[in-house]
């Protein structure tokens, strides 16, 4: 079979050759952008008197008929056409003839390559922004129902003080927040149009890019040819931003690990979102919470591969461009896969209040709670800390906690304690009386809630 581009070619190269130049494998996932561009510059070139009506109608039918065809499977793509750009123009010309050949008119597979990443960006960031918004109305559901389950809050992984279960699971809720907000930002960078900037000079042809731009949805148009064929840095922020959001549930989901083992029992994950062990029956493992975990690592490693890449590159268009799009494409499918697991772990989990009572009853939490009392009193917060740190050995010394001491005890270690520290120490006192804007304090944590409430209905 011939190239498209081989009248200067006195020889073919070898099918091996032919298997690493393609494309087509991964870029047939272009498809339905690549017609859709197609048809706008093909409406384009009419409308400008580039093409005649009866040639623009002709092509126009003939895209048409090759989206319903790719729609149900049956377009053959072959390694011999490369990639999804010459494959789509072969099979038009063999459905309406050579006029199919006048698609190409005015634009190069530089600029065409570059406007189906932009437009397929466009709708994936959309679809990602969706399930943004499900994984936070899983949270928001889960924070409803537990603004008054007292957990232990850790810092360094060891117990710090007790915290409004709801209040913990909100932190997550506003890192997505921020994570819908980058998209969005990005978007301003995403929804332009490359169209008609040629190989990377432009063309002599006098076509209207304002217009093909219009007709595919875009806000503006790159305002230099060159850097429109040869820019990726939309894509390197896509990726860039698909990484904090994977980091985001990389760290919730290493916490959901933490807090379903037997160690904490803090919750229960669904079956639906667990798997067994081939060998020991009891086992009830949190896989997909490991997968996501798992998968920060390929979304990191496509960021690092296309900064890689581009980081050499001489202007225009090269070969090493080709290595944009399997990483993309592989973020994309994680990522989305990613939040839809997630909004479902989040909506089925069990949290096992019981048992996180019983673990803020049990530890020196509640230490800063006696330590801000005294300095309430009027001792030194230093001073304070020393009373307490004492106190808390002494505790550890007997195996009992602060609660567990005498008025007694307790006056020996500072006089100005009296009954109402026993009030203090209570771990749900402890979350209720910390009101500070942002607080884990109940009426905080539904004012969080309510904000968080507003921002998915608008």
């Amino acid at each position: 079979m011939s190239k498209l581009w081989g009248g200067r070619f006195s020889q073919s190269p070898e099918e091996w050759v032919d298997e690493f130049n393609a494309s087509i494998d991964f870029d047939q996932q272009l498809v339905m952008e690549d017609l859709e561009g197609s048809v706008a510059h093909v409406t384009m070139l009419g409308e400008c008197g580039i093409l005649t009506k009866k040639e623009t109608d002709e092509i126009i039918h003939g895209l048409s008929v090759l989206k319903e065809k790719a729609a149900d499977g049956k377009l053959p793509f072959s390694v011999q056409n490369e990639d999804i750009h010459l494959n789509l123009e072969h099979f038009l010309i063999q459905e309406i003839g050579q006029v199919g050949g006048k698609l190409h008119t005015g634009r190069s597979r530089n600029d065409q390559v570059a406007t189906d990443m932009h437009l397929y960006l466009k709708r994936r960031v959309l679809e990602i922004q969706e399930l943004i918004r499900s994984v936070q109305s899983a949270i928001l559901k889960q924070a409803g129902e537990h603004v008054e389950t007292i957990a232990p809050g850790y810092t360094h992984l060891q117990r710090a003080q007790p915290v409004s279960f709801a209040h913990h699971l909100m932190a997550y809720f506003w890192m997505l927040e921020r994570d819908y907000g980058r998209f969005e930002d990005s978007m301003k960078r995403i929804d332009v149009s490359p169209l008609g900037a040629g190989a990377l000079a432009g063309t002599t042809f006098p076509i209207n890019r304002q217009r093909s731009a219009e007709l595919l949805g875009f806000s503006s148009i790159y305002e230099n040819s060159m850097d429109a064929v040869s820019d990726r840095d939309f894509i390197i922020e896509f990726l860039a931003n698909a990484s904090m959001t994977i980091m985001h549930l990389s760290r919730f989901a290493e916490e959901m690990i933490i807090w379903s083992s037997q160690e904490f029992q803090f919750i229960e994950m669904a079956d639906a979102f667990s798997t067994g062990s081939s060998i020991m029956p009891q086992k009830k493992n949190p896989d997909m919470a490991e997968l996501v975990r798992g998968k920060t690592g390929r979304v990191f490693g496509n960021l690092f591969s296309l900064l890689t890449v581009l980081k050499g590159l001489p202007l225009a268009y090269n070969k090493d461009m080709q290595e944009d799009k399997e990483g993309m494409f592989d973020t994309v499918h994680t990522l989305m896969g990613s939040l839809k697991i997630f909004a479902g772990m989040i909506d089925t989990m069990k949290v096992k209040t019981e048992r996180l009572s019983q673990a803020v009853n049990e530890d020196f939490s509640n230490a800063t709670e006696l330590a801000d009392y005294l300095a309430a009193k009027g001792l030194p917060f230093r001073e304070a800390h020393e009373v307490v740190g004492k106190l808390v050995l002494t505790c550890i010394q007997q195996n009992i906690y602060l609660k567990d001491l005498s008025l007694k005890d307790m006056q020996e270690a500072s006089s100005l304690i009296d009954e109402e520290v026993f009030t203090v120490l209570e771990p749900s006192e402890a979350v209720k009386r910390r009101e500070s804007e942002g607080g884990t304090g109940f009426s905080q944590v539904r004012n969080q809630i309510e904000k968080a409430k507003t921002i998915l209905e608008a």
